[in-house]
């Protein structure tokens, strides 16, 4: 899915539209997604996230779940990077953030709240060096997805060391001290923006965050699944972020 020549991140520097050259795609074929679990692997290892194991993968059981998107972001058809997106509603509620803060969330989603949880964010470490953009082009997709649900809120379970980077970017606030995920050697806390208020104020800052309807809708449509998509946000933002190794 070719993104929308609109978006343009002039302010990031390198190129005048680096989106001119990023397709994002949804992991369908088994190749894909073990490239992509491979990727994961590699990042986590890298930054220590992890220990080293003999299946050279990160895999988890919600990879399946149908809530769930995983998307490979290609730079000239070579993957660069990857992110998981999670639509939290009453009635789905699989993803990484509800098993390790279920006491934080699951009141909020009883109460009808819906969230977007995007996690598994991970860049190839040589090939994200010659593109700085590259977190910012795959976190768009986060943003994509809270305006396509109109979700209440975006979540971030992030390590300490980069909470201040989440507060101060994009508006999220702390609402659970760290705690130690499964497989992963850091703690991550839970920090969350709701988003029509933080919203205009993003978006002023990074502009090239809006999509079109028909971009969100090739991206994250499937046949009823989940709430139907907002009709009255149509060029807005809903940042949802992770912090790599997370």
């Amino acid at each position: 899915m070719r993104s929308p020549a609109e978006a343009r991140p002039m302010a990031l520097g390198r190129s005048p539209d680096p989106l001119d050259l990023v397709d994002y795609r949804l992991a369908r074929t088994p190749e894909e997604k073990d490239e992509i679990y491979r990727l994961r692997y590699r990042a986590y290892l890298r930054e220590g996230a992890i220990q080293p194991s003999a299946d050279g993968r990160v895999i988890d059981q919600f990879e399946e779940a149908p809530n769930a998107w995983t998307f490979g972001v290609y730079f000239n058809g070579e993957l660069y990077s990857s992110i998981r997106i999670s639509v939290l509603t009453s009635e789905w509620r699989m993803s990484p953030s509800v098993e390790l803060f279920g006491d934080v969330l699951h009141p909020e989603l009883d109460k009808g709240k819906i969230f977007i949880d995007s996690t598994r964010f991970v860049a190839d470490p040589e090939k994200a060096r010659n593109f700085p953009e590259l977190p910012y082009v795959t976190v768009r997709l986060g943003s994509m997805a809270g305006v396509h649900f109109n979700a209440d809120y975006g979540l971030a379970i992030v390590r300490p060391e980069h909470q201040a980077f989440y507060r101060r970017v994009f508006l999220h606030e702390t609402w659970c001290e760290p705690r130690l995920y499964p497989g992963l050697v850091k703690p991550v806390g839970l920090m969350a923006a709701h988003l029509p208020a933080v919203r205009d104020r993003v978006l002023a800052r990074y502009p090239f965050l809006r999509s079109s309807a028909f971009e969100r809708r090739a991206l994250f449509d499937r046949d009823g699944h989940l709430p139907s998509p907002s009709n009255a946000v149509v060029n807005s933002l809903a940042p949802a972020l992770i912090a790599p190794g997370s």
